[in-house]
């Protein structure tokens, strides 16, 4: 037969409680990209992307969670049935030693090799190449987004602005709109 209690056990408030846990670095969590493209989009006609694992080194890894990396001048290549990421600037590790890396060494995508021949078709159109546009940590691991893109012309330029410009003050006048009648 099973006993029966009628106490409740309260824990003691013990004074080596644990302490709340430090807010997590948003960009080695995933919630902040570890570095962003601007000028591709103002660049490019970025027609495709894909998501692709980047072969690190340990300081390499540690740079990028301090937010050292840069994908300003980066390019996407195949070659040989493999897909390497050129011109990736990494800076060096804070605490690191003489084995640090090296700044811009080439680096390896990690895709499929499905994922490799259908880019490799793609950017076999004249005019078309591929450019990393984010960096950024999911479970962990470092990915970058690759984008098939198209080189954009001046006057290309121009007419993305004069779009743009068109579209805000629409929704300026919207909002103004909307404020007058009470909303």
């Amino acid at each position: 037969m099973a006993r029966q209690t009628s106490h409740v056990i309260v824990p003691k408030d013990a004074p080596d409680a644990k302490k709340p846990a430090r807010p997590r670095d948003p960009v080695a969590s995933g919630e902040r990209d570890a570095a962003h493209n601007r000028a591709a989009a103002h660049n490019y006609f970025l027609l495709e992307k894909v998501e692709a694992g980047v072969a690190l080194r340990g300081t390499e890894v540690k740079s990028i969670r301090e937010g050292k990396a840069n994908l300003k001048d980066s390019y996407g290549l195949i070659k040989d049935g493999e897909a390497f990421l050129l011109n990736m600037h990494i800076g060096p590790y804070s605490h690191g030693n003489i084995a640090n890396h090296d700044e811009t060494r080439t680096r390896k995508l990690l895709l499929h090799r499905d994922e490799v021949r259908k880019l490799l078709t793609k950017t076999q159109i004249k005019g078309h190449t591929l450019i990393p546009t984010r960096l950024y940590f999911r479970k962990g691991r470092v990915k970058c987004e690759l984008a098939v893109a198209k080189g954009k012309q001046d006057w290309d330029k121009r007419e993305t602005e004069k779009r743009r410009e068109a579209d805000r003050e629409a929704r300026a006048a919207v909002n103004a709109s909307k404020h007058r009648m009470g909303r």
